[in-house]
């Protein structure tokens, strides 16, 4: 078994507070929280058949589906989505105003 070693957390916190001071860093947490809530929002039926691929100028929403029928099937339930998706928004400060759903960016 490897020897273990131990380090000096002191000054960890002021590391931390430094790189949250990064507006890049700000927003890709922001948005990985905002795909993580994709499968809170969405049917049961299509959890395992979308994904959040990414975001487009405008707070557009681009969701990568299984097949052109997911996306038919989704984008008929787009105001529902938004407005489920609209109490997890106000946490994360972030806007969507708009989601396109998109076969072609599906990657099994």
């Amino acid at each position: 078994m490897g020897k273990v070693l131990y380090t000096d957390f002191e000054g960890v916190d002021s590391i931390i507070e430094s790189m949250m001071d990064n507006p890049m860093l700000k927003k890709a947490i922001a948005r990985t929280n905002l795909f993580n809530m994709w499968d809170k929002i969405l049917p049961e039926k299509f959890k395992h058949k979308s994904r959040p691929f990414s975001m487009l100028p405008g707070g557009i929403m681009v969701i990568a589906c299984e097949n052109p029928v997911v996306a038919q099937e989704l984008s008929l339930r787009k105001i529902m989505l938004i407005q489920k998706f609209k109490p997890y928004l106000s946490t994360l400060k972030m806007n969507v105003k708009d989601l396109k759903f998109d076969s072609k960016k599906w990657q099994a």
